[in-house]
């Protein structure tokens, strides 16, 4: 019984691709009919084309009919991988859409502040010169006070040393003095005898 059915089956299937052929010439309309030779040729061709591997001549009409059931599997298995494929495809093309979107305000923020850290270091730097600048004229100023010090005690020094040889030449004048005074003084005691003797 299942023997038959299985028959009953496949000669259903065989005889599905003769259906729409058989219709179509009644419902086509009349531009179809009026087709050329050669149109008709390609149609034929295709059709040929499409049941290119017929059964050879040892094969039955059940054989054709198990062996097109089976094609049609193996094409319906390789559907069902490929919608897999696509599926799988389509849900990660989502993820990294929705990774793209998530990374995308931390990448603006990332981005203003590098140009704020830039901006940052441009300042400071521009700081640092300046400073540098302010050190270098700092200094400047002052090795010019230490000049300016260094000549106000030149020239107190100088008129110090000039206060002490003013000093040491008065005293060079009175010890001269004192010298001549003393002379002097031998002198008249030398003489004062020679009068006391002229007198008696």
């Amino acid at each position: 019984m299942k023997a038959n059915n299985i028959i009953v089956f496949l000669l259903i299937l065989s005889a599905l691709p003769f259906l729409p052929a058989g219709c179509s010439a009644i419902q086509e309309p009349i531009d179809v009919i009026l087709k050329t030779d050669s149109t008709r040729q390609h149609q034929n061709n295709s059709m040929q084309k499409r049941f290119k591997e017929t059964p050879s001549s040892g094969q039955t009409i059940v054989d054709s009919a198990v062996e097109l059931s089976k094609k049609s599997t193996e094409l319906f298995e390789q559907m069902t991988v490929l919608q897999q494929n696509n599926h799988e495809l389509t849900t990660e093309n989502q993820q990294l859409k929705d990774q793209i979107a998530a990374l995308e305000p931390e990448l603006k923020q990332t981005k203003k502040e590098l140009d704020q850290a830039n901006d940052l270091l441009i300042d400071m730097t521009t700081e640092l010169n300046n400073w540098k600048m302010h050190i270098l004229g700092f200094q400047e100023e002052m090795r010019d006070a230490d000049t300016e010090q260094l000549r106000a005690l030149l020239k107190i020094l100088e008129a110090l040393g000039g206060e002490a040889q003013t000093a040491s030449s008065q005293e060079q004048n009175q010890v001269s003095t004192t010298a001549s005074l003393t002379e002097q003084s031998k002198t008249q005691l030398i003489n004062t005898p020679a009068l006391s003797e002229t007198n008696e």
